[in-house]
């Protein structure tokens, strides 16, 4: 049986409706950044046949609100196999962080990558749709293993929320990586080789 792996891509999310027609207003647009792909679109390829990579494009990600990604994840759980791999990256890490932090799942899930992931909190962003609780033990108890990566110069996501998932989640495993901003590159040997590693240590 191939050894799924689920990935939940990034996305935008906005306190009010304004602030989202404002990003709109002024985003820039090119031709080549819809030819361009990254780590997430090579994954199964670079993991090879014994993988089954799982990558759905979640709903309104340019506005995404974290109850309407719930429903949508929450279609996929009766297909995810025991022992499952689940990724996200930027706000698909902390959707993943609120989730399983939240709710208990079914499946059981050999490990939980979280990718450049903001840690934004009630008290930090009261009006924020994905805020996460203080309290994150279901999440460290349903992941088995949880690896952090974060990379120092990340524009997007400032490192400073890794060291927050670090304090809460004394238990997960740092990776440091420096130059990668908010890792976005055609290859993530990091990642895959964790990936690799958790596989073949229950295997």
């Amino acid at each position: 049986m191939k050894q799924q792996v689920f990935v939940i891509h990034g996305g935008n999310a906005f306190d009010t409706y304004e602030e989202y027609l404002s990003y709109l207003q002024a985003k820039e647009v090119n031709l080549e950044s819809l030819q361009y792909s990254d780590w997430k679109h090579s994954l199964q390829e670079t993991l090879g046949d014994s993988y089954e990579v799982i990558a759905p494009r979640m709903p309104n990600s340019n506005n995404a609100k974290y109850l309407e990604w719930k429903i949508y994840f929450e279609k996929f759980i009766p297909l995810l196999q025991e022992n499952v791999i689940v990724i996200g990256h930027s706000l698909g890490g902390i959707f993943l962080a609120k989730y399983f932090s939240e709710e208990a799942c079914p499946t059981s899930i050999r490990a939980v990558f979280l990718v450049a992931a903001p840690f934004s909190t009630a008290s930090q962003h009261p009006l924020a749709d994905f805020v996460l609780s203080t309290d994150l033990h279901l999440l460290q108890e349903q992941g088995s293993e949880v690896f952090l990566y974060h990379s120092t110069d990340d524009a997007v996501v400032p490192y400073s929320n890794v060291e927050e998932y670090v304090q809460h989640l004394p238990e997960a495993k740092l990776r440091t990586l420096e130059g990668r901003n908010h890792i976005n590159q055609p290859e993530f040997p990091e990642l895959v080789k964790d990936i690799q590693s958790v596989t073949s240590e229950s295997n």
